[in-house]
């Protein structure tokens, strides 16, 4: 039996993670990396170090693929579109990829399926932006790129016109939204296969420091069972209606009517593993990137449910401290549970460099297992 082979394009820590994945199932990887460094590339056997913006790179990196998918959103859709017209299939595909890719036409087509966002518009300068907070509640109002942004790049919370002009520098369209009073951010993880088979994983709480994520509560606490289904049912309808195979994450504010009860916007969509996901590496019992590998190959889905009945990731992000290796022996002296998944990246300030999974029946004791088994791997706990 020849097994297949998944052409993975970009060699980020979620490319490591979903190789990984494969490996017991026997389904062989390519890799199409930026450098012979990146995470991915330490651990793939076959890689190919190219830039997946070249035509002829990537045309030449597919031969000898039976899918193409992705650690990445970047490649352009016309490249994606020439791949599928040389008979390879690529998941998800351009025409999904293109809502994940630029912000306006995911707002534009979210509200067409009539999914619940925060008001918004493309604007075109300081003034348009002056706009279109006086057709609301006034500043402040966030702009974004309508490209190329992620963990809190390409994002500006503004006060003010005179503050609204660096977004424009980058030459891109910009997209003003509402700045939302939510009540914490969400996330619904499911996983969609060519066929239409759909899974979705419990409905996480994700919480940020300075625009990135740190913390990943799963189930999400307090939430009431109807706002679960609502979220859950809601992202299994946009991965159908936009088409979409493999992974999708629905990034959510939660936010307070007036009557006081929940509901819950669209924030950001990202198709491909994500760090809202993480958690399901140890606490589901098929984890975000086995689900990704079978999806795209149209396996049949594995079992989303939690193994216990809270999970926790906590992020390890690079600090001053760049030996983490030291720190093994008291953390897993301390916490025999505690599953530690670095991605063999160089240590540099803020830098993502691994996560740390918790698991058990009380939700403080996970939470306090993971943030003291991060925090001694950055550093900044040192007892």
């Amino acid at each position: 039996m020849t097994f297949p082979v998944v052409g993975m394009v970009g060699g980020g820590q979620l490319a490591r993670m979903t190789h990984e994945a494969g490996i017991p199932l026997g389904i062989r990887f390519k890799l199409l990396s930026d450098t012979p460094q990146d995470s991915a590339a330490q651990v793939v056997s076959d890689v190919v170090v190219g830039d997946y913006r070249d035509p002829d790179t990537l045309r030449e990196f597919a031969r000898g693929c039976d899918v193409i998918t992705f650690d990445h959103e970047h490649v352009p859709t016309e490249l994606l579109r020439a791949l599928e017209a040389d008979g390879i299939p690529v998941r998800p595909g351009p025409d999904a990829l293109v809502h994940a890719q630029d912000k306006g036409v995911m707002r534009a087509k979210l509200d067409a399926i009539g999914v619940p966002c925060p008001r918004h518009r493309i604007v075109s300068d300081p003034q348009d932006v002056a706009a279109f907070a006086a057709e609301g509640d006034g500043f402040p109002v966030v702009l974004k790129t309508v490209r190329g942004g992620y963990d809190g790049k390409g994002v500006w919370v503004v006060d003010s016109v005179e503050e609204a002009a660096d977004p424009f520098k980058a030459g891109v369209p910009v997209l003003a939204e509402e700045k939302v009073d939510f009540l914490r951010e969400l996330a619904a993880n499911v996983v969609r296969s060519p066929h239409g088979q759909a899974v979705a994983y419990p409905v996480v709480e994700s919480r940020q420091v300075n625009g990135v994520c740190d913390t990943v509560i799963a189930p999400a606490p307090d939430l009431d069972e109807t706002l679960a289904l609502e979220a859950s049912e809601m992202a299994l309808n946009i991965a159908k209606e936009l088409g979409v195979v493999g992974h999708l994450a629905v990034e959510l504010f939660q936010t307070r009517k007036d009557d006081g009860s929940s509901e819950i916007l669209v924030n950001e969509l990202a198709m491909r593993p994500h760090n809202s996901g993480h958690w399901s590496m140890d606490g589901a019992v098929t984890s975000q990137f086995a689900n990704h590998v079978r999806a795209v190959l149209d396996l049949p889905l594995g079992d989303p449910r939690p193994r216990a009945p809270w999970t926790v990731m906590v992020n390890v992000l690079g600090g001053d401290y760049p030996d983490m290796y030291s720190a093994y022996l008291h953390c897993m002296a301390r916490d025999p549970q505690l599953k530690i998944h670095m991605y063999g990246k160089d240590v540099k300030p803020g830098r993502k460099v691994g996560h740390v999974n918790t698991y058990g029946d009380d939700l403080d004791d996970v939470l306090e297992r993971a943030r003291h088994a991060a925090g001694y791997l950055r550093g900044t706990i040192t007892e």
